[in-house]
């Protein structure tokens, strides 16, 4: 029976939790600025604050002096030491924070002290670095993205051309060093670029007409490569000297695309939503037009084909659209969201056409909703009869609507979210099923009222439930569940 680090323990055998275990509300706390939560640790007041949510009771990791406005952090990524690797730093054995500052500045922070343990400086005033850190290889390749160039106005009105939209600078991880730095040009990619990404080693470039491209980024780092450097390292480039990661220089651009990349895969999707899984390969869009808005198609990678069930509409009459992803476990499947149905999808073959795909239903998770009933028309005591002029929408708040759902790796459970409001309380409890059939495991009811008008996240880690929630006035709280056992009876559960 699996032990957490707390000593509590939960039954894996036969699939479910204990009856004896209860999650019971052990802290709350309020914050005037957002809360963070990375992997057993919270993090508050602009990262300047973190707690352990490990222990019995939440404490205070450190605290750290409030910071000047020009040093606050706008995005972080959590770094873990790779298991069987020699470092050359003690320090690169311990969890540390990756941050952007809003002048430019990546950091590297103890997750245990908040000491700054390494600092590079991105770039001058000539593209703003802040808010776009993101994986390209988890844990391994990092991509800090800039903020889209754009010219002053009355450089606009003059006539003068800004042909770099975005530059995006490459680092390998732990130990953290420099790959290269590139720009994203009007002249290579075309003047209707509205947004790029990275991702698993692809370059993913998006249109204003809906359109999305995919080119091999590795490549491109290897072709277009001019001269490679390392932190720290002093150069002479383009007229400039100084060290590279260094005030005031910064990092030099030293790839440059010249030519348009070859080109791996386009396809035309409203909003620009494509997604990538299966096996094989398969993709995920919406016809691009806004009539099909809610209608997903699911198309093989190889050669563009439907698959045969391929069309995924929910038919639901809701104000939030339901959302479609390939199941973050890697198994393949595809999870459909709907304001109350739950639909987990997989990719088989068609029988006797091995070369043909189909998608078929694992299995649905549907919303409690048996005292809901939705008549147009209704009875009234005296024996008039009552027509609505309008029918209940599928995510009504007075019906329990799903909100989140999300994927527990080290467990292997599928968790959600659902949520009742009457009047001005909302009533949220999460789920555990089985990830494999569906089943439900664990139902933990939370305590606090959920407004649905506001955003949330919940986590799951192990034996700990968070709940982040944002109040009017952009006001914060985190809420933190532990698991207990306790075969009594316990109303604060």
């Amino acid at each position: 029976m699996p032990v957490s680090p707390t000593g509590r323990t939960w039954d894996s055998s036969g699939g479910s939790f204990q009856e004896s275990t209860k999650f019971k509300n052990v802290w709350t706390t309020h914050s005037a600025s957002p809360i963070a939560y990375e992997r057993g640790r919270i993090y508050m007041d602009n990262y300047q604050c973190c707690i352990t949510s490990i222990a019995q009771q939440p404490r205070l990791i450190y605290q750290k002096s409030k910071c000047a406005k020009s040093e606050k952090i706008e995005d972080a990524l959590l770094l873990e030491c790779p298991l069987g690797e020699m470092l050359p730093s003690p320090s690169d054995y311990k969890a540390s924070l990756i941050v952007l500052t809003v002048q430019n500045w990546l950091l590297r922070l103890s997750a245990d002290s908040g000491e700054v343990l390494e600092k590079v400086y991105l770039a001058g005033s000539c593209c703003k670095f802040f808010r776009y850190l993101s994986w390209d290889t988890p844990q391994e390749v990092m991509i800090v993205k800039s903020a889209q160039n754009k010219l002053p106005a009355a450089a606009r009105q003059a006539g003068i051309q800004q042909s770099v939209l975005f530059y995006l600078a490459v680092f390998q991880v732990l130990p953290l060093s420099f790959i290269g730095m590139l720009e994203i040009n009007k002249k290579i990619f075309g003047s209707s670029v509205t947004d790029v990404a990275v991702s698993n080693g692809i370059l993913i470039v998006m249109y204003s007409m809906g359109l999305v491209r995919l080119y091999n980024f590795k490549a491109i780092l290897e072709q277009f490569m001019e001269q490679p450097f390392a932190l720290g390292q002093e150069f002479n480039w383009n007229g400039q000297v100084g060290s590279v990661g260094k005030y005031p220089f910064g990092l030099p651009c030293n790839i440059k695309i010249t030519d348009t990349p070859p080109l791996l895969f386009e396809a035309s999707s409203l909003e620009n939503a494509f997604q990538i899984g299966g096996y094989p390969w398969h993709y995920i869009i919406t016809p691009n037009k806004k009539k099909h808005k809610g209608v997903f198609h699911i198309c093989s990678l190889k050669d563009n084909t439907l698959a045969k069930n391929g069309i995924q509409d929910m038919k639901c009459c809701s104000l939030e659209p339901d959302w479609i992803y390939f199941h973050p476990d890697m198994s393949g499947r595809i999870i459909h969201v709907g304001p109350n149905l739950i639909k987990v999808l997989k990719l088989k073959e068609v029988k006797n056409h091995a070369d043909q795909m189909e998608i078929a239903e694992d299995f649905t998770i549907v919303a409690n909703r048996e005292n809901c009933v939705n008549n147009n028309v209704t009875v009234t005591a005296s024996g008039r009869v009552v027509k609505k002029r309008f029918a209940l929408l599928d995510d009504d708040p007075e019906q329990e609507t799903f909100k989140i759902v999300d994927y527990e790796d080290e467990l292997d459970l599928l968790s959600t979210v659902a949520v009742t409001q009457i009047g001005a309380d909302g009533r949220a409890h999460l789920d555990f099923h089985c990830n494999e059939h569906g089943s439900l495991l664990k139902s933990i009811p939370l305590k606090e009222s959920w407004d649905v008008t506001y955003s949330h996240e919940v986590y799951f880690d192990k034996d700990l439930v968070l709940h982040i929630e944002q109040k009017p006035n952009r006001r914060f709280s985190c809420h933190v569940y532990q698991m207990v056992c306790d075969t009594a009876r316990d109303d604060d559960s």
